[in-house]
């Protein structure tokens, strides 16, 4: 072998030997978020781990509970609440923060407790979702709204400042000492109760919702009440005609519940003819 071709055979051993090397240091590198970054819909900006507290304090999170959370970033918010028990789910459009989602799990050790997908938050199932906690501009929650709606009654949804639009929040908690993303908002999901009903012994009710308001009207063969003071909690409703009051809970296209008057109170139940 001449020197010529003993110096490339050098190089070529030497290129071969560090290649293996950068390959590794390359694969050991690992994803680190921006502040800011571009995500598909929305900027990625972490919600302040106090925020995350308040959340899903407001939230009322509890081991019983399936908390979803709709582009989850780096996860903070879905370990966070599988930290306090509950099973907890992610979507997240960007595969990197899916996979640092799932290695802050491990580090944290609840990776039995959580799972993060990789999709887009508009097409996901969350039907399982007794809590959403999410993080989204007030446009993204406009384009969630007939999601959530479909929700089951007495689902929360809690929200870092933003809200959705003609829908007011329940509850609102605001952070003191805070400049930047303060207020957490909460929602209820109402039962859909609007439509014409027919009460058990007695008149028609028709019953128009907007969210977790009500207005109708009792109608019967010696005329017409006005309902007030119409509210929707969950699976329950709540309302006045006259001097009585009226708490029924829905349970498929039955209000069944109570009717109280001077103090007396009886069975009170109706049942829906048409939405």
């Amino acid at each position: 072998m001449n020197v010529r071709n003993r110096s490339r055979w050098g190089l070529g051993l030497a290129l071969a030997l560090l290649l293996p090397a950068t390959a590794f240091a390359q694969a050991t590198q690992q994803f680190e978020p921006q502040f800011s970054q571009p995500g598909k819909d929305v900027v990625w900006v972490p919600t302040p781990a106090e925020m995350v507290d308040v959340m899903l304090d407001l939230a009322r999170v509890a081991p019983q509970d399936v908390v979803v959370d709709l582009g989850s970033g780096d996860g903070r918010m879905v370990i966070a609440a599988a930290q306090r028990g509950a099973r907890a789910r992610g979507v997240e459009y960007n595969p990197d923060m899916v996979a640092l989602s799932r290695r802050r799990a491990i580090e944290a050790g609840v990776q039995d407790r959580v799972t993060f997908v990789e999709g887009d938050m508009f097409e996901a199932d969350i039907a399982d979702a007794s809590v959403m906690a999410v993080f989204l501009l007030t446009e993204n929650m406009r384009r969630l709204q007939t999601k959530f709606l479909t929700l089951r009654p007495g689902t929360r949804i809690v929200s870092n400042t933003f809200g959705i639009p003609e829908w007011p929040a329940d509850a609102r908690v605001t952070r003191p000492d805070c400049t930047a993303w303060c207020t957490a908002l909460l929602w209820v999901v109402p039962a859909q109760v609007g439509g014409e009903w027919q009460v058990e012994g007695g008149p028609a009710l028709r019953l128009d919702q907007h969210f977790q308001k009500v207005t109708g009207l009792l109608s019967g063969p010696v005329g017409s009440s006005t309902i007030q003071g119409g509210t929707v909690n969950g699976p329950e409703v709540s309302f006045t005609i006259g001097d009585a009051s009226i708490v029924a809970h829905l349970e498929g296209d039955r209000l069944e519940g109570t009717r109280t008057e001077a103090g007396r109170t009886s069975q009170w139940i109706a049942t829906r003819r048409t939405r």
